[in-house]
């Protein structure tokens, strides 16, 4: 059908991106004849579409449930009037991919705009979950701008082993250290492998996935209440039936991503990922995000904001809960209510209410004491710190509520690797010229340098140090690591060392400074000896590169533009955030 919309023929339905035969009218003829053939009628076929991303996949156990939330969502779509279709996009799986799934994210992101472009769908529900989807498919989303809202699979449930309570991953990052200091023995890891993933669901601690689903929630693009019910639950399904339903308001209510996704809305992720104690790779993603809709992001601003934003979420690793934890003591609607006078409540969501209106909607709250309120909270400032210095000019990040308390002031002597095989090939070596005050350093695993940025960030304890039960250091990389990690890891430095970044000039035996309270990283050689050392350094060589890898090397961006290809974003940066002393607007 056809919508008048002044001197405009607005096309929805059937009649959206028809195929270029020449002749418009056969094009849908076409269509229709075809798609009859699955037993449609033309009744049904007069419904607004609403397409539903299927990123189930037997190599992602994240989205294990994606069949039981597609009927979910398909029969909200069916009772409030609207014609459900399914189409299947790339689907991503942290374990299950190489050389990293942070490689992949801008292809699926690319996958998501175009088939939401090349197929009839007046609004789209997207499933998401694992730690890359959620961006990617919200990355396509606003750049392809139909109404769309996010649905995530869920976090699994936790385990136990031998009494213990259990759950992915930052038990299962615990228990290998203790393998590799040899505190447990083969058969125990053996055992706990068997008991870290009791159900489908993304990690059920607040790693990268559950940190993207809260932050997408507090962005507005997703349901109030979205972000927590288990994978395995009937909340879970109910939501999911929601979302379809939804789905087909927002057609008529005209809710596109960039009504929602405004400076405001990201303020308030951004809030949100600092007080949940969120991954570090969340600024990576929303920094993605906003920057196809022309919003940069200020990581000065950002960590402004970090030093009156507490962590008032009990999860782990900068706590002791699980996700379903969380749920159970309300969720995110718990979490916006305390945090409510330092948020834009006057920003849009996908119900087409605002942030304020949804937080009164939400009730009062009862008692419980995993989500703290901002007079107790578990930690004093922001989960993430922002870091500069002749190490990283351009900022890098640590994760201050899950590091060391005797290490966030700390000066030591450089153990360089070049490299991730580098690494491989010595961490474990036990004639390693190591100390457990040294500092671990390892170059050349950045966008460009592993591509895909890998989450090798978190450097193992060389095995002879954890034998000695050394169980942290200062490690330093302009890599990722998973927010399910923990310890004192400074990452996501900028440049990287493959295009030449100061890290790349770092020798062993050098010695470096990290000082958290005065945000600082910093390599003790004199500007006259870092600058003899660049102009001797050699660019290393790019090989193979041909196909999908060729764009990669070529396009992507560093880490403050959110590792995005330069071409997907917004042609320009229009407004940056945070703003200086922005006004909140209560409602």
């Amino acid at each position: 059908m056809e919508k008048k919309n002044g001197n405009d023929r607005e096309k929805t339905g059937l009649r959206k991106g028809l195929t270029s035969y020449g002749d418009e009218e056969f094009s849908l003829f076409l269509r229709k004849a075809f798609i009859k053939g699955a037993g449609y009628t033309n009744d049904v076929l007069k419904r607004p579409i609403v397409g539903i991303i299927n990123t189930g996949s037997e190599y992602n156990p994240c989205h294990g449930n994606a069949p039981q939330m597609i009927e979910a969502i398909k029969r909200g779509v069916m009772l409030a009037g609207g014609l459900p279709m399914v189409f299947p996009t790339i689907s991503l799986h942290e374990s299950f991919a190489f050389p990293t799934s942070m490689f992949l994210r801008n292809l699926m992101s690319i996958d998501t705009e175009e088939m939401i472009r090349a197929q009839p769908m007046d609004s789209v529900v997207m499933i998401g979950g694992c730690d890359k989807t959620v961006p990617a498919q919200l990355m396509g989303a606003a750049s392809a701008g139909i109404p769309a809202i996010s649905l995530v699979s869920g976090p699994m449930l936790t385990g136990g082993h031998r009494g213990t309570r259990v759950g992915a991953c930052t038990d299962c990052r615990r228990y290998w250290a203790m393998y590799r200091g040899e505190q447990i023995d083969a058969e125990e890891i053996e055992d706990v492998n068997n008991a870290l993933v009791p159900s489908v669901g993304y990690c059920g601690v607040m790693g990268t996935a559950s940190t993207v689903a809260c932050m997408v929630e507090g962005l507005g693009m997703m349901l109030p209440g979205g972000a927590c019910p288990p994978a395995v639950t009937a909340d879970r399904m109910r939501i999911a039936e929601e979302t379809g339903a939804q789905a087909v308001r927002m057609i008529q209510q005209k809710l596109t991503p960039d009504k929602i996704i405004t400076a405001k809305s990201i303020e308030n992720a951004m809030r949100v990922l600092l007080a949940i104690g969120g991954s570090t790779n969340g600024i990576v993603h929303l920094t993605a995000i906003a920057g196809r809709l022309g919003i940069g992001i200020d990581l000065n601003g950002w960590d402004a904001m970090s030093r009156e934003t507490p962590v008032l979420v009990d999860l782990k690793p900068s706590g002791q809960g699980y996700m379903e934890d969380f749920h159970k003591a309300g969720g995110m609607p718990a979490l916006l209510r305390e945090l409510k006078p330092l948020l834009h409540l006057d920003a849009l969501t996908v119900t087409g209410r605002t942030m304020g209106e949804e937080i009164e909607k939400s009730g009062p709250g009862f008692k419980q004491d995993l989500v703290r309120p901002l007079s107790n909270p578990v930690y004093k400032v922001g989960g993430v710190a922002v870091l500069r210095g002749n190490l990283a000019p351009g900022g890098a990040l640590i994760k201050q509520s899950a590091a060391s308390a005797n290490l966030m002031e700390h000066e030591g002597r450089a153990v360089v690797f070049e490299n991730s095989q580098d690494m491989a090939n010595r961490i474990d070596d036990p004639n390693l010229d190591v100390k457990a005050d040294d500092i671990l350093v390892l170059k050349n695993i950045g966008p460009i340098g592993n591509p895909g940025m890998p989450e090798a960030g978190y450097l193992p304890i060389p095995k002879k140090l954890a034998k000695q039960g050394v169980k942290d250091m200062v490690r330093i990389s302009d890599g990722r690591m998973s927010g399910t990690a923990f310890g004192t890891v400074v990452l996501h430095l900028v440049p990287e060392s493959a295009i030449g970044g100061p890290l790349a000039f770092v020798r062993s035996g050098d010695r470096i400074r990290l000082s958290v309270s005065e945000r600082t990283i910093s390599l003790l050689v004199s500007d006259a000896e870092l600058k003899a050392r660049a102009a001797a350094w050699v660019k290393p060589e790019i090989k193979n590169q041909r196909g999908y890898r060729k764009l990669f090397y070529e396009s992507v961006t560093q880490a403050t533009e959110g590792c995005d290809f330069s071409f997907c974003r917004a042609g320009e940066i229009k407004e940056t955030v945070p703003k200086p002393k922005a006004q909140k607007v209560s409602r």
